[in-house]
């Protein structure tokens, strides 16, 4: 098998140097994919699935060892810059900008509230919600950084911990990357490709080769970020077949799973943005909602309406304390298996979660636009793990417990676990496999889509050939990393990939307010003028 490597790096060089000369001469149009980094992304991601099949401990190896050395080294950089995104999209939010429409005065949105809530939300975090909403607050319950393990002071710890992980953060990365992309492109006229929001910065460069590596990084971002949530998906489906059909937790059968839906998210795919993907995200947000009724109505109602405002507090006291807390002195490995792997996590998926929601956000206001992404879905990630991390940890406290053995022995099951403590255990587990299966299909859905726009130079509406050929090359992508080590292998590819579009988002906070700064003397000097903006 070693001797095929020579034939393969000749034949990738060959694309390469192809992609250069036919991108180099392609003019700016929406009718024709981007050969540069179309074969560049097939190219890395293929090598990686040839690589794991000649040598899979080698690979497997690497890749944990590159996530050790990331964390060890750029953890600092993870920890101020996500804090610097939330309070730079805030001020952006909050300050004369605010008013500055993403598109034209006429330009009004193309869907309602509650579909672009339904559809921001599915793309951005659901499958992770289902998986964590139970897992994370007792393994924090278990194993708190500060407090006393199962004690109650670490159980409010736990909910306040899982919070500010999927919280403001979160959606500080995503309301940046999605804010400069509408900007740009909505109100500029740039091409919907990550390159196009550093155009003040890059100049002439922005549509050839210098910008079009950085949209090969934001599209590996994103398939890594992507990749790591439906290998989530699953194995918290597998462990739900398991406990209801005895059906075996391998990676044989998690295989077969990410193929049926992968099949599955092609088809809704292939269906477009206003059918497949939008009927789903809000017949998603019906089922989660259902979900959520049912642990909270038939759960402990008391403890859980006063858990929230105590989550909430808990949340605001950890808020600052948590943002620049970098372990300096090194003390516990806690950070690192926490809060450094969400940062790189999230920033992977800055790419995807961006574009996707620019793409949707015509119309608004960028005050509105960052106040609705930033604020909305944190309160319901607060809503979620008060409801579902309160009730498992009720359990824990004052009844039959037992979940935090459940979690020790397999993070998978933990919902599964909270759920066979209520009435109908059986047809709530079949409603949460059925809402993990369709987060799964929305997520690569709304991923697909936004591969498939930054490969096409970022045409919003991208060839059907290519949405099909993305959609599969993701299910193979999360079925290659779960061979390569399973959900730690899934966290090497994701924070692989945050550290260097970490750096990109910096240089995106500049470029965007150089912008804004020049449309607002640009006006201020003729304010019937509106320059550069389509």
């Amino acid at each position: 098998m070693p001797d095929i490597w020579p034939g393969v790096f000749y034949i990738t060089k060959k694309h390469f140097e192809l992609c250069i000369f036919h991108s180099s001469n392609m003019q700016n149009n929406y009718k024709t994919f981007d050969p540069l980094i179309f074969f560049s992304v097939t190219a890395i991601v293929f090598l990686l699935v040839i690589a794991s099949l000649t040598n899979l401990p080698l690979v497997s190896a690497a890749m944990a060892q590159l996530r050790l050395w990331v964390v060890a080294e750029f953890g600092w950089l993870f920890v101020v810059s996500v804090t610097g995104f939330s309070v730079f999209s805030l001020y952006l939010a909050l300050s004369k900008y605010g008013d500055i429409k993403l598109g034209t005065t006429e330009t009004q949105p193309a869907f309602g509230s509650a579909s672009w809530f339904a559809m921001l939300f599915s793309a951005g975090m659901g499958i992770g919600l289902v998986f964590y909403g139970v897992a994370e607050p007792i393994l924090h319950f278990s194993q708190p950084p500060d407090a006393t393990p199962l004690s109650k002071s670490a159980a409010r710890d736990a909910l306040a911990l899982s919070v500010f992980h999927w919280g403001i953060h979160a959606w500080g990365i995503y309301a940046l990357m999605g804010l400069a992309l509408a900007y740009f492109h909505h109100r500029r006229g740039e091409p919907l490709a990550i390159r196009s929001t550093l155009q003040p910065l890059l100049g002439r460069h922005t549509h050839r080769s210098p910008g079009k590596c950085i949209d090969i990084l934001a599209v590996l971002a994103t398939l890594f970020g992507l990749a790591t949530s439906l290998g989530l998906g699953a194995s918290q489906i597998n462990a739900g077949l398991n406990r209801l059909f005895h059906i075996e937790v391998s990676a044989t059968t998690q295989f077969t799973i990410i193929a049926c839906i992968t099949f599955c998210a092609t088809l809704s795919l292939v269906s477009g943005l206003n059918h497949g993907i939008r009927r789903l995200s809000e017949l998603n947000m019906l089922l989660a909602l259902s979900l959520f009724l049912f642990i909270f109505l038939l759960g402990p109602t008391g403890f859980l309406l006063s858990s929230i405002p105590d989550s909430f507090g808990a949340y605001l006291n950890v808020l600052l304390s948590r943002s620049f807390y970098t372990d300096a002195l090194g003390s516990s490995s806690w950070l690192n298996s926490w809060t450094l792997f969400y940062w790189a996590w999230w920033i992977s998926w800055a790419p995807f979660v961006g574009t996707f929601i620019a793409r949707i956000s015509a119309g608004r206001t960028i005050r509105e636009f960052v106040l609705g992404v930033m604020f909305v879905p944190s309160c319901t990630g607060l809503l979620w793990f008060a409801v579902f991390g309160g009730s498992a940890l009720h359990s824990e406290l004052f009844s039959a417990g037992g979940i935090v053995e459940e979690v020790n022995a397999n993070s998978a099951t933990a919902i599964f676990a909270l759920l066979e403590q209520y009435p109908f255990a059986t047809a709530s587990s079949f409603l949460t496999m059925a809402l993990i299966a369709i987060f799964f299909i929305t997520s690569s859905d709304s991923g697909s889509f936004v591969v498939d726009m930054l490969t096409s130079g970022g045409n919003p509406t991208p060839p059907l050939w290519q949405r099909v050929f993305w959609a599969v090359s993701e299910g193979l992508l999360a079925a290659v990393l779960l061979m390569l080590g399973g959900i730690s292998a899934l966290q090497a590819g994701a924070i692989s990939t945050g550290l260097p579009f970490c750096l990109v988002l910096i240089a995106i906070c500049f470029s965007l307010l150089r912008s804004l700064r020049t449309e607002e003397a640009q006006m201020t000097s003729a304010p019937d003028a509106r320059p550069d903006i389509r």
